[in-house]
């Protein structure tokens, strides 16, 4: 926890606007932006500051005891959740998923999902167009885009097995769940870095899954754990061309994917379609 890996820190006005006094301390994990001062995590604001502010405001209204934590919030003393471009949140303790805690991740994950069932979809969703943003919308049939070449053969294989599936239990969910939940003895899990999508929440589960097929040592058991929903494979399919795609726009600079990519997702999907 005491690795630096940026060199940007909060300047003291944004600490004093906060009322937070401490030397910042920079946080292993994440992009390596998030900075520890005193019992607060500071790090540089994701997204506009409307996205951010109805975060902030989502993470205060949800009711404790529900199977899970986030990190509340701070304040400045006007009422702002940003300030010159940084915002603060309670720090959380807690070992980091998912290897170790793949089931832990997942039903963290569903019992956040079940606190936001009510919540409605926000307008800020159709504006986003960062590479994940343009990965979902790939996923589900919404937007076209041409992949960078070493990827093109596994995208055309994924979408050759996508078929229709049913989105009417879409609602808010976390995109990214693999990395951003905690556990800590004694506690319930706590749910971190908030990607908000508006889909199945299976698809949150299926992201999980398709990182773990990816990039990690994923149980087997856990291929085939939600093959009771109907669209379990499909759904699978969609979260691999969501990472794929906003692999691709990532690497749309270079040109070209990181090495071992395209074979980790044409393993991936012999894995899925045998499964």
């Amino acid at each position: 926890m005491t690795q630096l890996l940026s060199n940007t820190l909060p300047p003291s006005a944004v600490l004093d606007a906060f009322g937070v006094k401490g030397t910042p301390v920079p946080l292993v994990g994440g992009q390596g932006r998030s900075v520890l001062v005193g019992r607060f995590v500071f790090k540089p604001a994701e997204g506009p500051e409307d996205e951010v502010e109805w975060a902030a405001s989502l993470f205060e209204k949800l009711a404790p005891d529900s199977g899970f934590r986030v990190p509340l919030p701070l304040r400045a003393a006007d009422g702002r959740s940003v300030v010159d471009g940084w915002t603060a949140s309670e720090f959380l303790n807690g070992e980091s998923g998912p290897r170790r805690h793949w089931a832990g991740v997942l039903n963290a994950g569903r019992a956040f999902h079940a606190a936001l069932r009510q919540v409605s979809r926000p307008d800020f969703l159709d504006r986003r167009t960062h590479p994940w943003a343009v990965g979902d919308q790939v996923a589900w049939g919404e937007q076209d885009v041409d992949v960078v070449e070493d990827l093109s053969a596994p995208f055309s294989a994924l979408l050759a097995l996508r078929r229709p599936v049913d989105q009417d239990a879409a609602q808010l969910i976390h995109g990214d769940l693999t990395g951003n939940v905690l556990f800590a003895a004694d506690e319930v899990p706590a749910v971190i870095d908030f990607s908000p999508y508006w889909r199945p929440p299976v698809f949150a589960d299926a992201i999980v899954v398709a990182d773990g097929l990816l990039w990690f040592d994923l149980p087997s058991d856990l291929v085939t754990g939600g093959s009771d929903h109907p669209d379990w494979q499909q759904t699978l399919i969609r979260a691999l061309i969501f990472r794929l795609v906003a692999h691709s726009e990532n690497a749309r600079l270079s040109g070209r994917a990181q090495p071992g990519e395209p074979a980790r997702y044409v393993r991936a999907i012999d894995l899925v379609t045998t499964a």
